[in-house]
């Protein structure tokens, strides 16, 4: 019986009868190709990976940061922490007041009874973050002695490693932390890393969430940040810092 054996396609099982002996394979079913393949785009293939790899880490570290911005923890706590931004000869930065509102409110409802201000000061200022902070409470009914002010810090790790100082020296250990929804991932995982029992609870208003251009550039900047402290423990590089408004 005749039989085109060249027509046969690649990894097709091809038997013949020859007389009354057994069926014989005569084609080879597996031709291993791959080594020939060019280094090149076995280099393209590789750059490709990473790249998916990167884009799927940084897909997943946005998700993250929104996840938890959006999440309003308020369990009854030994203290509430605000952390600083901009302020202006004294003056709150609408970014840190929208903070210090929220810190108002959950004051108000009892879920601690004792607040920090915490944040330093940029050259030529004449207050540090944490003392304009304190004066705005103060201001707005919240008793002087249950205000503790810490002005250190010029970035998010500086300003937690002092409150973790502060809360082990007074035997506290719970905290909730209020920022930008999207700053929340981040500062939790730096206080507890200190040893803080830390949850969020973000200010749901302010420039940080107005408008859809301003929260991707938020979340972006703090998925950043966040990847960076995991790698390197270190604050945030410069590349991913926003002014406040």
């Amino acid at each position: 019986m005749p039989c085109d054996v060249g027509r046969v396609p690649i990894g097709t099982l091809l038997f013949v009868r020859v007389g009354l002996s057994r069926p014989r394979l005569i084609v080879n079913p597996f031709r291993v190709t791959w080594y020939r393949v060019p280094w090149w785009r076995w280099m393209m293939r590789a750059v490709a990976a990473v790249l998916l790899g990167i884009m799927v880490l940084a897909v997943v570290t946005f998700l993250q940061v929104w996840w938890v911005g959006r999440e309003d923890h308020r369990p009854r706590s030994d203290v509430l922490v605000v952390l600083g931004a901009s302020q202006y000869d004294g003056r709150p930065s609408a970014v840190l007041a929208a903070r210090l509102d929220h810190v108002l409110e959950l004051y108000r409802e009892g879920i601690a009874p004792q607040v920090i201000t915490v944040g330093g000061k940029q050259p030529g200022d004449r207050y540090t973050e944490g003392e304009a902070s304190a004066t705005y409470l103060r201001q707005r009914g919240i008793p002087p002695d249950r205000v503790l002010v810490l002005p250190e810090g010029s970035n998010t790790l500086g300003s937690l490693t002092a409150v973790a100082g502060l809360m082990n020296s007074r035997h506290w250990h719970t905290a909730v932390l209020v920022t930008d929804p999207w700053h929340s991932l981040r500062s939790r995982t730096m206080a507890r890393d200190l040893g803080v029992d830390a949850v969020t609870s973000p200010a749901d208003r302010g420039p940080a969430v107005h408008g859809f251009g301003t929260q991707v550039r938020y979340i972006i900047r703090e998925g950043i940040g966040y990847r960076w402290y995991q790698l390197f423990r270190q604050a945030s590089p410069p590349s991913a810092t926003t002014r406040a408004v």
